[in-house]
Parts: C-alpha cells; structure tokens; sequence
C-alpha cells in the first residue's frame, strides 16, 4: 500500500512539473481521452543512411550554399538573414512553424520569441531540450510585418524543407499551426479537424511514394499565448507523440 502511495504522488508530482512547465493552471474536469485501441504502436528508431556528423555537415552545406543566399522569392529583398533552424542534426522529434518573426529574423535562430519560450517550455514538459530535437520553419525568410506567406513563398521554400527532414530523418514531425501543417499534408482541414490524430507525411512530397514520417498537427505556440485554454489540447497532442517515440508520460504509470 505504501509503494502503491508513493508512485502515485511521484506521478501526480511529475503531472503538476508538465502543466507548471507548459503553463497549465486549470485541470479539466473530464479526463484525457484514453489510448484508443489499435494506436499507432511505439515507433522504432530507423536504422540511418548517416552519422550524426555526416548529417551535421550536409545541413551546414544546404544552409551555407542554398539557403542563405537564396533569391527564388522577393521575401529575400527585406530579410535580415535567413533562419535555417536549429537543433540536433539526427532528432528522433522535429518542430516545424510557419516562418520566422521579428526576433527569429534578427537572430538567425528559429522560435527564440514569446511563442519560442513558450515551444521551450512545452518540449521540456515532454522530458527533452532544445537540444535533442530540431526546429525549424516552412519558410527561411520572414514575411514583412509578419504576414501571412503566400503560395508562392511556400513553393519556393518548401523544397528546402524536405531536403531538411530527408537528412534528419526523423521518427515524428509535429507541425506547430494551420499553416505548417496545410503545408506539409497539402490539405485545407482547418487545425482543429487535423490535430488530435497522426497522419503520413512522405519526404516525397507524394501521397503514398516513398518512406512516410508520422506528423502530428497541434496549435502554434503563439496561438497558445492568446488562447491558453487550449494548452491541455496541445499538451494530449505531445503525449501521443511521447508515446509513439516511448517517452515516459507524466503522471501515468507503466504497468
């Protein structure tokens, strides 16, 4: 009975350290929907076309040769500098926003504003760092005064995208808004219909060619930021990615 206790406050103890972490003030009153049956099983790690530090140095040559002076699209006129992304080179996890913001644009680094404190703060409540993931944008150039991109834009930088994750070859993709995840599911489902549930994205670019990525689609830290009722939906989103990559989930005991 004792050991029983004590797991279950450690488990009550990490649940309370994730919602601290992502913000969470308020529990719902309804529990999390349980595990549906015939989920996705755990995802096993991919036996890679390359070492870390190969994958290292074909990233650093894709933004030094092509990225960073790229001109395919006018958003190159009014840049800073381009923002490439960041992080682990052979993530099992990748992040992918819509473009960058003022303070990406002015730093060179991908999510470093409000909404890249708050991404923080979410990727620490799933147990990892910056560090261990990568992050990175649809778009490499900041759009004036933050606008949306336009279709053009996203055809002209997508490509290099792809290039990225076909390096990375990551286990999951988590599309952070409407616009990363129409983008890389080619699909005009509003966010709330596409988060939720994994879908296939394919490094082909074609529906059913080639390898797919498990993708799951959740809300835009920024959104969170003026919304953040919605922070316990994002919060279900990363669980079910922590349990495809077999993370330990807070606040829930193995059996």
């Amino acid at each position: 009975m004792g050991r029983d206790s004590d797991l279950t406050r450690e488990a009550l103890r990490q649940q309370l350290e994730a919602d601290r972490l992502l913000g969470i003030k308020s529990v719902p009153i309804s529990p999390p929907p349980p595990r549906q049956p015939g989920a996705r099983a755990r995802v096993g790690r991919p036996v890679r076309s390359a070492t870390a530090a190969e994958q290292a140095e074909q990233l650093g040559v894709l933004d030094e040769t092509e990225v960073k002076g790229c001109t395919q699209c006018t958003l190159s006129d009014a840049r800073t500098q381009t923002v490439f992304g960041q992080g682990s080179p052979s993530a099992r996890l990748v992040f992918v926003g819509e473009a960058p913001g003022y303070e990406e644009d002015r730093q060179g680094l991908a999510f470093v504003g409000r909404a890249g404190q708050l991404l923080t703060r979410m990727i620490a409540a799933m147990g990892l760092t910056r560090e261990q993931v990568f992050i990175c944008n649809v778009l490499k150039c900041r759009p004036p005064g933050n606008r949306d991109p336009s279709a053009a834009e996203i055809l002209a930088c997508s490509p290099f995208l792809r290039r990225q994750l076909a390096i990375i070859e990551p286990e999951v993709l988590v599309a952070l808004g409407a616009p990363a995840a129409k983008t890389l599911l080619n699909t005009s489902e509003s966010i709330g219909k596409l988060r939720g549930r994994f879908h296939d994205y394919y490094l082909s670019g074609t529906t059913g060619e080639g390898p797919a990525i498990p993708l799951m689609p959740t809300y835009h830290p920024a959104y969170l930021l003026r919304n953040p009722a919605e922070k316990r939906k994002a919060w279900e989103d990363l669980q079910m990615v922590m349990r495809l990559l077999g993370l330990p989930i807070p606040g829930e005991m193995s059996g």
